[in-house]
């Protein structure tokens, strides 16, 4: 079963810079993954950034949330960049999909 995770966040004031820097290099590490399906990043008016990631199972979930590097990561950004954050993570029982042909 495919497992989605979402990851709310705030920065502290200033650490755009680093995080990004950051963000893309972790972002780059996901997509090498095996199991990795995808990820998307969005950042609301009032600076809230959500970041949903989608593995194909639990196993490739439970690898990368484990990669030595991406816990470093999540260190670093423990300590210094979050001033705030949430995790969720849950594995899809369902999913449907539709594409409209305007699209195309």
């Amino acid at each position: 079963m495919p497992v989605i995770t979402v990851f709310r966040s705030r920065l502290k004031p200033g650490m755009e810079s680093e995080y990004e820097s950051l963000a893309e290099e972790i972002s780059a590490l996901a997509q090498t993954m095996p199991g990795y399906i995808e990820e998307k990043t969005f950042v609301a008016h009032d600076g809230e950034r959500v970041t949903i990631v989608l593995f194909a199972d639990r196993e490739s979930h439970d690898a990368w949330r484990d990669h030595d590097r991406h816990r470093e990561a999540q260190a670093v950004g423990k300590a210094k960049l979050y001033a705030e954050y949430r995790v969720y993570s849950a594995e899809i029982d369902y999913h449907r999909d539709f594409s409209s042909d305007a699209l195309r």
